[in-house]
C-alpha cells in the first residue's frame, strides 16, 4: 500500500538577498511565479493528499488576489509562516491531516526539481523514514580567515543538501518537538533536526540543476533548465482552463 504525502511549501521568507520590489518567491520564471512552479511539482500526484503553502501575513493580499482562485482549484491551503524556515514548518505541521504518512518540506524557490527526483525521494522516505536530495560537491573548497586561505577542504563524501526533504510524519513532528533543545542558529534544514534525534537520513543523489533561486542571476539559469527538459504531453484533451490555469 502506497503511503500518503503532504507537501509543505515554504514561501514565507523575506527574500532579503534577492533585492528588487518583488520577493523572489513571487518572481516569474518562464511566465509563472517561482512558488507556483514549486506547487505544480506536487499538485498532480495521486499520493499527495495535502499541499500547504506557508506565506508571510504581509503577502496575503497579493497571493489571494493574483493566484487565489487557482490555488483553491488545486486544493492548496494557505497558512501564515514565520521569518525563519523552521517557524513556517512548525505552523504547517499543525495543519496536517491525521492520515498523512509522509511530509515533504520544500523551498518555494526551488522550482526545478524533476518528477523522477521527487518520486525517488518519496520512495526512499517510505522505506527508511527520512530522505533528502543532495548534490555531490564538485568545486574545490577553501577555508579562509581574514582573507587568507587556511586550508583546502577535502570534498570527498561532501554533498549539498536540497529539497524536497521527505520524512515520516511522526518522525518529523518528534524532531520539531526537540527543537527547543538545540541551538537554533545551527538549524539549517529539516534533516538536521532528524539527525539530532539519531535517526539516519537517506541521500538521493541529485545535481546542480535542482537549484534554489536566491539572486536575480539565478532566474535565467532556472528558465534554461526548465526549457531544456522534454515536455510530456498530457493524456486526453486539454481544456481551456488548463491552458490558462496560471
Amino acid at each position: 500500500m502506497s503511503k500518503s504525502v503532504a507537501a509543505i511549501i515554504c514561501a514565507a521568507g523575506p527574500g532579503t538577498r534577492f533585492g528588487g520590489k518583488r520577493k523572489k518567491q513571487f518572481t516569474d520564471v518562464g511566465g509563472r511565479a517561482v512558488f507556483v512552479r514549486s506547487i505544480e511539482l506536487f499538485a498532480n500526484r495521486d499520493r499527495v493528499k495535502q499541499i500547504l503553502l506557508g506565506i508571510s501575513p504581509e503577502d496575503e493580499e497579493i497571493v489571494t488576489v493574483k493566484w487565489g482562485a487557482n490555488l483553491k482549484f488545486f486544493g492548496v491551503r494557505i497558512f501564515f509562516g514565520g521569518s525563519e524556515r523552521f517557524d513556517t514548518v512548525i505552523e504547517g505541521l499543525k495543519l496536517l491531516a491525521d492520515d498523512v504518512d509522509l511530509v515533504a518540506v520544500h523551498d518555494a524557490c526551488r522550482c526545478c526539481a524533476t518528477d523522477k527526483l521527487i518520486d525517488d525521494i518519496i520512495a526512499a522516505a517510505a522505506q527508511t523514514g527520512a530522505a533528502i536530495p543532495a548534490s555531490p560537491v564538485v568545486a574545490t573548497l577553501k577555508e579562509a580567515k581574514d582573507g587568507v586561505i587556511t586550508r583546502t577542504v577535502d570534498r570527498a563524501n561532501l554533498f549539498e543538501a536540497q529539497t524536497p526533504q521527505v520524512f515520516e510524519t511522526s518522525l518529523l513532528k518528534k524532531a520539531y518537538a526537540n527543537l527547543g533543545n538545540l541551538d537554533r542558529a545551527q538549524v539549517t534544514d529539516d534533516a538536521f533536526l532528524v539527525e539530532a534525534l539519531g535517526h539516519e537520513v537517506s541521500v538521493v543523489e541529485s545535481d546542480a540543476s535542482n537549484l534554489k533561486i536566491t539572486k536575480p542571476g539565478d532566474i535565467p539559469i532556472a528558465e534554461a533548465v526548465i526549457k531544456g527538459r522534454p515536455k510530456l504531453k498530457p493524456e486526453g484533451p486539454i481544456g481551456p482552463y488548463i491552458e490558462a490555469q496560471w
